[in-house]
């Protein structure tokens, strides 16, 4: 699976113009939440894979999002059901989602409903781009059961191929308009070979990600 394309469709400006239109958050605010929550939302989808009594039912339920058109993000998100999407947070966060989505809200600077609607509308997307890649790899699968095992083991090894706490702190950090000055936040870019000046694109993501490959 490629931890790359995913993270540049879910953070790249599309998706977070989309976010912000949809749910009337700023669009900083939007990437600050999402960089914030994304080691907690993909490691309770690692979770959701891994865990024998959830396996079957999360590779189910990513296949069936892979069926998702995400080739238009402005009307995907003019016509994503938040309503799935808080079910998915839920899920992935599990019983603290709670105090997870609080905690994500207050590093963010905004209201703990402003993160869970963001939250809520963004989560249906980023089933939809795993579910593409594991529904691309699991296709020959023979039997539900190879299937769910396949896609547990291209979760594992997703998420061990990236430091995503250091990922999504590096883009919070770099975030325009975030909780660091635009000073800090010229310097960081410089320093990384990062162009943050018109938002997060995928090639920010591209530069983020080389050095934090293991």
């Amino acid at each position: 699976m490629d931890l790359m394309s995913i993270m540049g469709a879910l953070m790249g400006s599309p998706s977070t113009t989309g976010i912000s239109q949809a749910t009337g958050t700023k669009t900083n605010d939007v990437t600050s939440i999402l960089a914030s929550a994304l080691p907690s939302l993909l490691a309770g989808a690692g979770q959701q894979a891994s865990q024998k009594t959830t396996a079957e039912s999360f590779a189910k339920a990513l296949e069936y999002h892979a069926a998702d058109d995400t080739s238009n993000l402005a009307s995907f998100y003019g016509n994503v059901d938040m309503t799935d999407g808080a079910k998915i947070v839920k899920h992935l966060l599990g019983d603290n989602s709670s105090s997870t989505i609080k905690a994500i809200a207050k590093q963010s600077g905004v209201t703990a409903n402003q993160a869970a609607s963001v939250l809520s509308t963004a989560a249906p997307l980023l089933m939809s781009l795993i579910g593409q890649q594991t529904t691309a790899q699991t296709k020959t699968a023979a039997t539900q059961a190879a299937k769910t095992s396949q896609t547990s083991s291209l979760m594992s090894s997703l998420l061990s191929n990236v430091d995503v706490g250091s990922l999504a702190g590096s883009l919070l950090s770099n975030a325009v308009g975030g909780t660091t000055t635009k000073k800090t936040t010229k310097s960081t870019a410089k320093k990384s070979g990062v162009d943050l000046s018109d938002g997060i694109d995928v090639g920010d993501i591209v530069g983020l990600l080389g050095n934090l490959l293991k």
